[in-house]
């Protein structure tokens, strides 16, 4: 495995972050807690989840999961950076009570001692707000962020879909408090797919040290060979992988994707994956497998090199929107 700092801090991350939405609804705790086993021997130390995970009447149960393996010992939880959210509503029902949700002084509180109790840990290492607030200010944010630090709950601090304006009025609100060192990371949608990220989003992530984590690096299944399994007769494309195919120019442009990596040898998640390594201010992308043999392909990802040649021609599959402000103004 290879690691890197996160953003600006002095932490070392896995080029790999292991992604736990899948835990719970998709996979059970026994499979769940053999997954993070083997991600843990692989080298991948960075895991993410979300006070969130595990959906409708079941919301923290992914938590609970990495809490309860967290438990086993064994040097678990010293070896994991674990990172999770805050903003979503969090009653089963979907009726939240007022200041149950988004990113209030007083939910925020709330909210972490929730996660540290689910997660079985004395700490959270990086806290990410999982949407912006448009009805709290960076200030009452920074305050009682600012109290979690020096009670020991939080390390550090990112933010997730975030636009590139948000970035930089937290880290602008930060650093007029003083004595905080605001957004350290953006987790955002990023791939090939989908490059708009890099009009505003990653440039103010990069201009303010954050580092990226792309979340969906494979599009919901779009970039993982999803016309060839369907052509051998596996898994079909569900979600927004089957809603995009039904575009006949969307169709064109992933079979065409396909094709160059069939000529040249190399699976299309694989791919997907170290394409985004290779992109400027990328940490690493969230994989979310669903099993222990999807975790061993997104592996061999860190280790593929990939040729100007091939870099080239997923440009032109793919072209990204170009750069800010020229993209849309010239």
């Amino acid at each position: 495995m290879k690691y890197t700092q996160l953003g600006r801090t002095g932490v070392k991350v896995s080029r790999l972050v292991l992604g736990t939405m899948n835990f719970g609804p998709q996979t059970d705790e026994a499979d769940s807690h053999t997954i993070m086993d083997a991600a843990l021997d692989a080298g991948i130390n960075f895991f993410d989840t979300a006070n969130v995970y595990g959906w409708g009447e079941n919301k923290g149960r992914t938590e609970s999961i990495i809490g309860n393996w967290f438990a086993k010992g064994g040097g678990r939880r010293d070896k994991t950076v674990i990172a999770t959210k805050v903003y979503g509503n969090m009653a089963a029902d979907g009726e939240a009570w007022p200041n149950h949700d988004k990113l209030s002084a007083l939910n925020i509180r709330r909210a972490v001692d929730a996660s540290l109790k689910r997660l079985k840990t004395d700490h959270i290492d990086l806290y990410q707000f999982h949407h912006i607030d448009r009805s709290t200010p960076f200030e009452e944010i920074w305050q009682a962020i600012d109290v979690l630090v020096q009670q020991g709950k939080i390390l550090y601090v990112g933010s997730s879909n975030f636009p590139g304006y948000k970035i930089a009025q937290a880290n602008e609100t930060a650093a007029r408090r003083g004595g905080t060192i605001g957004l350290v990371s953006e987790q955002c949608l990023y791939n090939l797919a989908e490059r708009r990220a890099e009009m505003e989003v990653i440039p103010a992530a990069q201009d303010y040290g954050l580092g990226v984590i792309p979340w969906s690096p494979l599009h919901g299944g779009l970039l993982g060979g999803v016309i060839k399994k369907e052509v051998q007769g596996g898994r079909r494309a569900s979600g927004r992988a089957a809603d995009t195919l039904k575009d006949p120019a969307a169709r064109a442009q992933i079979q065409s994707y396909e094709d160059l990596l069939d000529k040249h040898g190399l699976e299309p998640g694989e791919v997907a994956l170290a394409w985004l390594l290779t992109r400027p201010g990328v940490t690493g992308p969230i994989v979310g497998p669903r099993t222990a043999e999807q975790l061993q392909s997104a592996l061999r990802a860190v280790e593929l090199e990939l040729g100007e040649d091939l870099l080239a021609g997923l440009d032109e599959i793919f072209p990204g929107p170009g750069p800010s402000p020229e993209a849309f103004a010239w």
